[in-house]
């Protein structure tokens, strides 16, 4: 059953969502980011390129020829992401920058939404946290915001 984690009260969701990819790159953990939203899909871009001067984070849009070789892939769709190479385990983990819920997370490992304080981004979000509980789904949570 797919492991779901809920890192909420982000003061800025970009920074963090680029923050928590960055941590999964750095250990060699493929990401697969569902972006639909081609803003937030290309602050996020912009923010995996200038994060710190020595943190870059090797990434690609799934429309790149270099998708299938790439360990961190932001898709706009996720039926339209290209198979990895077989040294990617892409069905690992997927980030969820959406406010819905993809229609395909139950084949990932584990499924990571961030959330920011901003509301129309927290309510989807705990919509989301209902519909996973109501389907035996169990969601661990992680303050961004360090309260409890």
């Amino acid at each position: 059953m797919t492991q779901i984690f809920f890192y909420h009260g982000a003061a800025d969701r970009i920074a963090a969502a680029a923050a928590l990819i960055a941590k999964a790159s750095s250990q060699k953990k493929p990401v697969l980011v569902y972006a639909p939203d081609d803003a937030v899909a290309s602050a996020l871009d912009r923010a995996l390129w200038i994060g710190t001067p020595t943190g870059f984070v090797p990434h690609v849009r799934s429309d790149s020829p270099l998708a299938t070789e790439t360990a961190v892939v932001i898709a706009d769709r996720l039926e339209a992401v290209p198979q990895a190479s077989p040294s990617i385990a892409r069905h690992e983990r997927l980030m969820n920058l959406s406010g819905e819920i993809p229609s395909t997370f139950s084949r990932f490992t584990s499924l990571i939404e961030v959330v920011s304080e901003d509301p129309e981004i927290r309510q989807p979000a705990r919509e989301r946290v209902r519909f996973y509980k109501d389907r035996g789904y169990e969601v661990q949570f992680f303050d961004l915001a360090g309260k409890s």
